[in-house]
């Protein structure tokens, strides 16, 4: 099984799991004399093969993510760089986003408001960041296609 397929089995698992726990909570009680539309011991038994699965699918991944390695680095390591990536470019687009509003002045007694950064320049490196983000997805995305499960 290549990486990229185990992730989107975890994703189901995860899925299938949160639902699971749904049904389990709509069978838990009913009235008396009433019976449940489904078994809840049947449906824990279900629920624990599941959480058993993915705790096994989970730590083949991570292995497979520490042994493999792209231009000198784990996958590990491309993906922990991918996610911060992913939080720099969330704040610099923030700033961005807060910089470039500036308040209209009806009158010249009116307060001015300035930006602190300079939006132009900021807005290139916001560019930069996204580039980076998502040439780094896209090695991460291939190296998955490519990478058998251990």
């Amino acid at each position: 099984m290549k990486l990229a397929e185990a992730l989107q089995e975890r994703a189901d698992l995860n899925r299938r799991i949160a639902q699971m726990t749904g049904r389990l909570c709509n069978n838990a009680v009913v009235q008396e004399g009433e019976e449940p539309a489904e078994n809840p011991q049947d449906l824990l038994e279900e629920l624990n093969i599941c959480i058993a699965e993915l705790q096994n699918l989970i730590a083949r991944i991570n292995l497979t993510n520490s042994k493999t390695v792209i231009e000198g680095k784990t996958l590990t390591e491309w993906i922990a760089q991918k996610d911060c990536l992913s939080l720099k470019l969330e704040a610099y687009q923030d700033l961005v986003r807060e910089a470039s509003r500036l308040a209209q002045r009806a009158t010249k007694t009116e307060i001015k408001i300035m930006s602190t950064v300079d939006v132009k320049e900021m807005q290139k490196l916001t560019d930069a960041l996204a580039k980076e983000l998502r040439l780094t997805d896209n090695k991460i995305q291939e190296t998955n296609w490519k990478t058998e499960l251990q």
